[in-house]
């Protein structure tokens, strides 16, 4: 067995199922015993959806060595088989997985019908009524489910033959139902949809399998759709048709012709947009076309709405000043004047120049005009930062618009929008340079007629993750009211993280070797030394000589890979700030190793799952929280969130994590939602603030080392920061200014440049 990873090599096991321990219905996750014929059961993990005792398992994987139960097998596949014989016919029924039928009618049916019981509940549910007890209508209830799940069991045994995840059935089902076989060997390509997560490559090698031709237009329209959603995790809206054309036919080996062919096959069928935009013809998918193209009609709509100033604006202004006791600059002044006049307001500045000053005025201003105003922010961090900074509550944008899965199917839906707005005269929404154009085409349906909208944000961070480049482009189009603040105030000036900052955005290099203040350079020549160093600052010199917490320190680096990258550096700072011990509980899942203690950060939105904020944690975790002592409770914990691990309970395999006070519980099935957080990449970091950075500025890909990912990455220490590398990478990062080219056509849109 692999010391490192608890993992053996890849095996087959055979034999019948003893029992089910554990089974979560939503994702088909199992944990049972298997009878393999020997002394004693083995405990098998994975989605075995359905699984029941009495059925026949033949699954693949590795052995694995869990912490507190020991050697079990994680299987990756499996092939089923109906219980054969009287016995594990009724040991199956008996174990309620054909809803209706418990112990005692699973006697009465194997009574009546013996070995072909199951026959008799698949191809003649009229001969159910036969035994005392059931009726007609439960004789086809009984009939249906069992038929159900053996259309679920078939195509589990489809994807498995073909070496597919058995995860992908599950999806596959609750999208498609019983007809969900027939609909994948009709179109593979369904597998590599959003909704099933399926790679093309996958998708592809199925339908080569099937008997597709290569040149097959089913074919080549799933690989136009998978460039372009391919293409929206690199930050486009839209893809030039020559381009799209071209990588097309490079990726699955056909003709441009052929594909150019069966493009406008997709333009017809609706699933894509053609249109030229900004002297291209760019292809959107249908989605991202309404978001773009609505966000543009709304954002133009409200721009070109001017207000009638309160009386006496001047005055209201300098009653602010003095409440504040401080006087604004021109610029601050005119952007509280816009805020007064103005539907729409775009505000951007770098650090020092007080964009938290004017939210702060304009909520004043609000205030005194008897305006109910919302404050949001994409991600959780920020929200959190700017309403410690305002003294009101502010909201992520997902939970203020009650972002939800879909009841049915894995679509995300907002239950704030068109029909039911949101209740306010006015929103500030911060940090917009992370804001991706489906977001904000979200927010804009959900405000209510005549709301006002304050964009603020620096638009010489990081673009979003997502699609589209939603600030840039307002502040380029000319379109919207804005105003950049560009003067540094000069307590601000005299932090060294803020003055190089500004010097940084600006291409000059700041003197490295000046180490005092706020902001210090150590000059490392290679991967080694750099992590090293990193340990070295979190575990001993920062807590010692410096009096940061470990808990306060965030280490920075732009890569994941490499001896600087997160996956590294996380080991190493595990190992130096939070080592095994007999006293922390340890969970291992894949190649990681969750140990209580440890900070962790989750990487995708997970809207339903639940927290509890407030009351004894522990008595929470205890299940024995005193009565009328309910916490308050949400649900919600988002990309980007960090949190702690506080607990492993081993007993009910649930990890406990407190995000910032909200105390939250994974399954052992959810871990991948998780990674550790001791070292997490610049983009990872956008919208948050921590008190000291430690940036590892090691190799890593050209298009990683950029200036606006040093200066991200430098904006985000508010106390201390130190970066560890080499002199000659940080300043190649900041002569590399060119920004990646994002292909969007709203900066046109907003400017009427496309009909």
């Amino acid at each position: 067995m692999d010391e490192e990873y608890g993992l053996s090599e890849e095996i087959q096991l055979v034999g019948t199922v003893k029992n089910v321990i554990f089974q979560n219905e939503e994702n088909g996750y199992t944990v049972l015993r298997l009878d393999v014929g020997g002394d004693e059961p083995v405990t098998v993990v994975g989605c075995l959806p359905f699984a029941a005792p009495g059925e026949g398992l033949t699954v693949e994987g590795a052995w694995e060595r869990h912490p507190s139960h020991g050697d079990q097998f994680k299987a990756s596949a499996a092939r089923r088989s109906l219980p054969v014989g009287e016995r594990h016919i009724y040991e199956y029924l008996a174990s309620g997985v054909v809803k209706g039928v418990g112990p005692a009618t699973a006697a009465l049916l194997v009574n009546r019908f013996g070995s072909r019981t199951l026959d008799v509940l698949s191809d003649d549910p009229d001969r159910l009524t036969d035994v005392k007890g059931i009726s007609a209508r439960r004789a086809r209830e009984i009939s249906e489910t069992f038929r159900r799940q053996a259309g679920l069991r078939v195509l589990l045994e489809f994807l498995s033959a073909n070496a597919l995840r058995p995860e992908y059935a599950m999806r596959l089902y609750k999208l498609y139902g019983d007809g969900a076989l027939e609909m994948v060997r009709a179109n593979p390509y369904l597998i590599a949809t959003d909704r099933v997560g399926g790679s093309f490559d996958e998708a592809d090698a199925l339908a080569l399998s099937l008997g597709f031709e290569e040149d097959s237009p089913q074919r080549i329209t799933a690989a136009l759709v998978f460039e372009m959603v391919h293409n929206l995790n690199n930050g486009h809206s839209f893809l030039p048709r020559e381009k799209l054309v071209a990588a097309t036919a490079q990726l699955i080996g056909v003709d441009a012709e052929t594909a150019d062919e069966c493009l406008d096959v997709l333009s017809d069928e609706g699933e894509a947009v053609i249109q030229p935009v900004a002297n291209v013809t760019a292809v959107y998918l249908r989605r991202l076309y309404e978001a773009e193209s609505c966000t543009a009609e709304t954002l133009r709509s409200m721009a070109g709405e001017k207000l009638t100033p309160p009386a006496g604006l001047d005055r209201l202004i300098d009653d602010l000043e003095r409440e504040s006791g401080m006087r604004y600059a021109s610029q601050q002044r005119q952007a509280i004047e816009l805020a007064a006049s103005r539907r729409l307001l775009a505000l951007t500045g770098g650090p020092g120049t007080g964009k938290t000053t004017i939210i702060k005025a304009i909520l004043r201003l609000y205030e005194e005009l008897q305006i109910d105003c919302l404050l949001a922010a994409p991600t959780g961090r920020a929200a959190k930062r700017m309403t410690e900074l305002t003294g009101q509550e502010a909201f992520t944008i997902h939970r203020l618009l009650g972002a939800a899965w879909a009841a049915e199917g894995d679509e995300l839906v907002f239950r704030k929008n068109e029909n039911e707005p949101l209740r306010c005269g006015a929103v500030i929404l911060d940090e917009c340079s992370m804001i991706d154009i489906t977001l904000i085409h979200a927010l804009l349906k959900a405000l209510p007629r005549g709301c006002r909208l304050v964009l603020v944000g620096d638009a010489d961070q990081l673009p979003s993750v997502g699609p589209g480049s939603f600030f840039l482009d307002v502040l380029r189009s000319g379109a919207v009211a804005s105003v950049r603040l560009t003067e540094v105030f000069r307590q601000s000036g005299e932090s060294r993280i803020i003055s190089n900052a500004h010097s940084i955005n600006r291409g000059a290099v700041p003197d490295l070797r000046e180490n005092r203040g706020d902001f210090f350079f150590l000059q490392r020549g290679t991967g080694e030394k750099i992590s090293a160093t990193v340990v070295e600052l979190c575990r001993e010199r920062l807590p010692k000589n410096m009096g940061f917490d470990p808990g306060e320190i965030q280490v920075l680096t732009p890569t994941r890979k490499g001896e600087t990258g997160t996956f590294a550096l996380n080991r190493r700072l595990q190992e130096a700030l939070n080592p095994p011990s007999p006293e922390k509980k340890e969970k291992i899942f894949g190649e990681t190793v969750f140990r209580e203690g440890d900070r962790v950060m989750q990487i995708r939105n997970n809207y339903d799952i639940v927290w509890c904020k407030g009351g004894d944690a522990a008595a929470i975790m205890d299940g024995k929280a005193a009565p009328g002592s309910a916490p308050e409770t949400g649900t919600g914990i988002f990309n980007g969130d960090l949190g702690r691990i506080l607990r492993i309970d081993t007993a009910n395999e649930l990890v406990w994590v407190d995000f910032d006070e909200k105390l939250t519980w994974y399954g052992y099935e959810q871990l991948g939602e998780l990674e550790h957080a001791f070292a997490v990449t610049v983009h990872k970091s956008q919208g948050s603030e921590y008190r000291a950075v430690v940036l590892a500025a090691g190799r890593a890909p050209a298009r990683l080392l950029s200036r606006d990912l040093l200066y991200t990455a430098v904006t985000r220490a508010r106390e201390l920061l130190i970066i560890v590398g080499d002199s000659i990478i940080v300043e190649s990062m900041i002569e590399n200014g060119r920004k990646t080219r994002r292909y969007s056509g709203l900066r046109a849109r907003l400017a009427g440049e496309v009909q």
